[in-house]
Parts: structure tokens; sequence; C-alpha cells
């Protein structure tokens, strides 16, 4: 079970890979709250109606069809699943029911033939959202790809590091469990001031925060990290046997090993 992290949209990115070339026929808006950016059900079957998908791109969690018309950005919040032809993205997400509710539909492209099929997102919390040329420039570098030099530029603060790396204007991408997987690999404790790390130990973090983000994508996943299963009470380090420590940072539950995250 997952969140949509970073990877899980990156899987959502390649399924949308299927509806490339393809013309939409038809926008499914039923549900305003989930259109953003005062855009409306009508507004948006103007704005795409007869359009071609040309692409898809992926900064951070936002994922982006291009089209001959308007760019088409999608959040997919917490609870947010991609639909491809019927085909979804992830099996199963975290905070999300189980249940598959039509009712729970927010937004759908139907396509004409000769292709045909259709792009649906299910959300059943309506966190996610719909948005037309969504404004690119308020995301930081995707952490993805990130160089080493512009994540020494992001985490250039005095917050806590772990809140630093998950700051979506800073440094896009990062979630809950990526970021603890990544500075349990780099041995660095989350609540650090960000600004405090040495030149090493930056290098060393970026090193282990794309690598962290290389390895769940192959693996099918941000809940597939090396420290996932021991984020419990009574957990244990997989490296060295310490009880695994639980707090608050950054607004967000965190686990670290204080043997060798410091």
């Amino acid at each position: 079970m997952v969140v949509p992290e970073l990877v899980e949209i990156e899987a959502y990115r390649r399924l949308a890979d299927r509806v490339v070339g393809r013309t939409v026929s038809k926008v499914d808006a039923p549900d305003s709250w989930w259109i953003k950016d005062d855009n409306t059900p009508r507004s948006l079957q103007r704005a795409l109606k007869g359009v071609a998908i040309t692409g898809t791109r992926r900064i951070g969690k936002l994922l982006l069809l291009d089209t001959t018309g308007p760019t088409i950005g999608l959040r997919f919040g917490m609870t947010g699943r991609l639909a491809v032809d019927g085909t979804e993205g992830v099996d199963e997400l975290i905070y999300s029911s189980r249940r598959k509710d039509p009712a729970w539909d927010r937004f759908g492209l139907r396509f004409g033939s000769p292709e045909g099929g259709s792009l649906m997102v299910n959300d059943p919390r309506r966190l996610g959202g719909v948005m037309l040329n969504p404004d690119e420039s308020v995301l930081g570098p995707d952490a993805l790809t990130i160089t080493l030099a512009e994540f020494r530029r992001a985490i250039d603060s005095a917050a806590p590091i772990k809140a630093r790396l998950m700051d979506q204007a800073r440094l896009a991408g990062v979630g809950n469990l990526t970021a603890d997987e990544a500075l349990w690999r780099a041995g660095v404790d989350p609540r650090r001031a960000a600004r405090s790390l040495e030149k090493d130990e930056q290098k060393r973090l970026h090193k282990h925060m794309v690598k962290t983000l290389k390895d769940l994508d192959v693996r099918g996943g941000s809940h597939t990290g090396d420290v996932i299963e021991h984020r419990v009470a009574g957990g244990r380090c997989p490296n060295d046997g310490a009880e695994m420590i639980k707090a608050t940072v950054g607004g967000r539950t965190t686990w670290w090993c204080p043997q060798h995250q410091f």
C-alpha cells in the first residue's frame, strides 16, 4: 500500500504515455471542487475537446499532459489513482478506500476513434485536482534529476533537513516515505538544521536521495524501501539493530535510527 509520491506519479506518467497521439472527444468533470484555478466543467470541455495529447511530463508529484491546446496538470493528493483504458497505475493506496466506486471519478478524458479509450482519475478524498497551464515555476527542481549544485541551494535553510527535503517549492517530489528512507541511507538525523550539513554530507544525501528514488521506482513504489517495515513501534534498524525513534518533524510522522543517523 502506498501514498502517491514521486515514484507513483512517474508510474502514472508512463501509463499516460498510452494516450499520446489520441484526440479528446469528451471531458468528464463531474466534481467542480476538483477543478482548480477558476476553471469549470464547461470551460474544460471548451478548452480540451478536439485537442490531441502530444506528450507526458512530470515535475515532482505533478503530472503534465501536453496537448495541441493547453497543458493539463494533474495532482493526486493522498488518494488519487490514474487509470488508462481501465488499467490502474497502482494497485492500492494506504490512505484510500479499497472500493472502486465510480462516484469517486473526478476527472476523465474520453478519446475518439480510431483509438478510443479513456484516461480517468479516481480520488475518494478529493485531495487532488486538475489545472490548465499550471504554473510550473512554483516548483523546485525535480528530485530525481536535481544536480548537486541545485540540491545544495535547495537545502540552504535553518529548517530541519527533512522539512526542507519535502518543501515542494525548493525540491519537487520527495514525500514522507522517500525522505525517511533517503535520510536513513545517508545517516542523517531528520531533525538537523539543513544548513548544518557539511559539504560531504550534502553530497552523500544527494546521492542517496537520487539512488533511493531510482531503487523505489524499479521495485515498484515508495513503500518498498529498506527501512519501511521497521518504521513501527518496537522496530529496529536493519543496519545496526538500534530501536527506531518516532517523532514529528516538519509536521510529518518521522522515523530514524539514533545509532547511525546524526
